[in-house]
């Protein structure tokens, strides 16, 4: 796949473009490179997802209190 295909593959992968646009993409290209295009866009997400897996790290200990700290006033007004 040419280079401008294999940028529109990753950022389909990356969720960068609506679903509207990422079919615009998918009926330019011809049969053969579609094949091409989704087979990328499943090898990006599950390098992305590996990615994510090896770098993920807990969140703080004092974030959930922030957040409930600041969801406090929503809450309270939902009632």
């Amino acid at each position: 796949m040419d280079e401008p295909g294999l940028d529109l593959a990753h950022t389909v992968a990356l969720g960068s473009i609506d679903d509207e646009d990422h079919e615009a993409v998918v009926a330019v290209l011809g049969a053969a490179a579609r094949a091409e295009f989704r087979a990328e866009v499943r090898r990006s997400r599950a390098a992305l997802a590996a990615l994510s897996e090896v770098t993920a790290a807990p969140p703080p200990p004092a974030l959930r209190a922030r957040l409930l700290d600041a969801i406090a006033p929503e809450r309270d007004t939902a009632s």
